[in-house]
């Protein structure tokens, strides 16, 4: 089972910029979508974007145009760019990967907006 470390969180203005990083303990090159999902205090944990294998991407509404995910194979890292940060970005942000049955997360990294 591949283990998923995640950085780049921390504290930042409303407005600002983050990129969050993903970096696999093998690799993620068969993986079928990796993918970034945040928690909200008192929420459920949604989807903030996701990366196929063959590079589809998928956003919600929510952070259309405001994030990019990407994925760097060889080096087994998968990437969250966010742009123009609003409060409501705040919560916990998990790596995901998905390989066929197989369901890995990340322990997370904290993103606080303040406005």
């Amino acid at each position: 089972q591949v283990q998923l470390v995640e950085s780049g969180g921390g504290l930042v203005q409303a407005g600002g910029s983050l990129r969050l990083s993903c970096v696999a303990s093998r690799s993620i090159f068969a993986y079928d979508e990796m993918g970034w999902y945040r928690q909200a205090p008192g929420k459920q944990r949604e989807l903030v974007a996701a990366i196929s294998r063959g590079g589809r991407t998928n956003y919600p509404d929510s952070v259309k145009g405001r994030c990019t995910i990407s994925r760097d194979n060889t080096k087994n890292t998968v990437y969250l760019q966010m742009s123009s940060l609003k409060s409501e970005d705040t919560g916990v942000y998990y790596c995901n990967g998905v390989l066929g049955t197989i369901n890995n997360w990340g322990q997370g990294t904290q993103v606080t907006v303040s406005s």
